[in-house]
C-alpha cells in the first residue's frame, strides 16, 4: 500500500493485521480521487473509518488544507499516527480515537469532502449519514465505499445520490447536496472490472 501522487508519493504505508480490516485496493483509491481530483486542494477532509489512514493521507499528499482522521480503533490510531509521520503529513492532520457519533456530535468544522469506507456489511454507513450531513460544506461530497450487493438509499436529508461507480467487488456511492428530489440528476453508473 502506497501514496499515489503529491508530496508523499510512492511512500509506503503500514497497514493492520487481522480478517475485520480491508484496506482499500488502489483501483478503487485512484477511482475515489479520480472523483474529487478537481477538489481536493485547499480542502478540510474527513476520512472516516481511517483504519490505515490510507485515503486522508492521499488527500493530505495532493493538498488538502486539514485531514480529520476518525477510527475508534487503539491499534488503528497507531497506525494512523505512525503513517503520517512516516510521510511527513502530520501538521495538517488532526486524528480522533473515537467512536463517528461521538465525533459528529462534537465537530465544529464542516467538511467540504468526506470519505466512508467502513467494514462491509455492517450498515455503518446508514448509521453514519443523517448526522454527517449536517457537518458538510454547501459544495461539499461525501463518498462511500461498500460492497457491490448493497444500494444505499437515494438520499440523506439535503444530499443525495450524484454518481455510481463500480469497481470490481466495491461500489464507490457519491452523494452531493440538492442532487436532484429522485435522482433525475443523478449521472449514470460508471463501471470498472478488475
Amino acid at each position: 500500500m502506497r501514496v499515489i501522487t503529491g508530496s508523499a508519493k510512492g511512500r509506503r504505508l503500514k497497514t493492520l493485521p487481522g480478517l475485520d480490516v480491508r484496506p482499500t485496493i488502489e483501483g478503487v483509491k485512484e477511482a475515489i480521487f479520480s472523483i474529487v481530483q478537481f477538489e481536493v486542494e485547499g480542502a478540510t477532509v474527513l476520512d472516516m473509518f481511517a483504519g490505515s489512514g490510507q485515503l486522508g493521507i492521499e488527500a493530505l499528499s495532493r493538498g488538502a488544507k486539514k485531514v480529520y482522521f476518525v477510527d475508534n480503533s487503539t491499534e488503528s490510531v497507531k497506525v494512523i499516527r505512525d503513517n503520517l509521520k512516516h510521510t511527513r503529513l502530520e501538521e495538517n492532520a488532526v486524528v480522533s480515537n473515537t467512536a463517528n457519533s461521538a465525533f459528529l456530535r462534537s465537530a465544529r468544522e464542516t467538511f467540504d469532502i468526506a470519505i466512508l469506507d467502513p467494514p462491509y456489511n455492517h450498515k455503518l454507513i446508514h448509521k453514519t449519514m443523517p448526522m454527517l450531513v449536517e457537518k458538510m460544506a454547501e459544495n461539499g461530497i461525501i463518498i462511500c465505499e461498500h460492497e457491490r450487493e448493497t444500494t444505499l438509499p437515494e438520499r440523506f436529508g439535503e444530499f443525495a445520490v450524484s454518481k455510481i461507480y463500480r469497481h470490481g467487488r466495491a461500489t464507490l456511492t457519491a452523494y452531493r447536496r440538492s442532487a436532484g428530489e429522485s435522482g433525475e440528476e443523478k449521472e449514470k453508473e460508471e463501471e470498472n472490472e478488475e
